[in-house]
């Protein structure tokens, strides 16, 4: 264990997938404002590291992750261990959409499909493997990003791989019940992001703060209360 895990071990560390931006980097603030240390992964290293300087690099460590690569997740759980000593909170983060759905602009190609499927699917799935030896260790917790899309269904395979992570999120519950390990689903309506500008202008969004403050709520719950599903819309969001 290094100095820095024997000077703060009573600091709880949450390591976030998708950090670099959004919603990630809201809950990597929201975090280290509430005393933890964080593990910030993504596949920008350079806003990372930029992201690292603001939070203060005693307060973050970066990693450059793609999530569907295996063994970059598991070097970066064994930087967090070599860092900071334990791994409390997890937040598989990452995914994107690529011009899917009624509002999208242009024809996604299949590679571009494949790749939303394989971050947004496989990536959470591989983020809890990875992850989750050490949150039972810690009977921590483990939480996923998905969305009002993974409860209605919309065009386009977007909408199908929030289904995929909303059962997912279930399907880990199970899994780790008993374990004193607490698993959480945050589902977002409309967030505050270039590509729902485009197609609804003039609708009311979510901001990425407040779906970080969602995340914040969850994992500040008492150790026997498990907050599993947090489902947000806009106060105006109609589906």
């Amino acid at each position: 264990m290094t100095d820095a895990a024997h000077l703060r071990i009573d600091s709880k560390v949450m390591f976030i997938t998708g950090a670099s931006m959004g919603i990630g980097a809201a809950v990597a603030r929201q975090a280290v404002g509430s005393g933890y240390k964080v593990v910030l992964t993504a596949r920008s290293e350079d806003k990372l590291r930029a992201l690292q300087e603001e939070l203060g690099e005693e307060n973050a460590l970066v990693r450059r992750v793609d999530v569907t690569q295996w063994p970059e997740l598991t070097a970066a759980v064994d930087a967090t261990l070599e860092r900071f000593g334990r791994l409390d909170v997890a937040l598989a983060n990452a995914g994107f959409t690529a011009g899917t759905g009624k509002y999208a602009s242009g024809d996604p190609t299949p590679d571009e499909w494949r790749e939303m499927i394989l971050t947004n699917v496989l990536g959470a799935a591989l983020t809890a493997r990875a992850t989750l030896p050490e949150i039972i260790r810690t009977k921590g917790h483990f939480l996923l990003v998905g969305s009002v899309a993974g409860r209605v269904a919309n065009p386009g395979p977007y909408s199908a791989t929030k289904w995929a992570v909303t059962g997912m999120g279930d399907s880990i519950r199970k899994e780790v019940s008993g374990q004193g390990v607490r698993v959480t689903l945050i589902e977002p309506g409309r967030v505050d992001t270039d590509f729902w500008r485009n197609g609804k202008p003039d609708a009311a969004f979510l901001t990425d703060d407040d779906v970080a403050r969602a995340v914040m709520y969850a994992v500040s719950q008492p150790e026997g209360v498990a907050i599993n599903e947090l489902l947000i819309r806009p106060t105006t969001q109609e589906v």
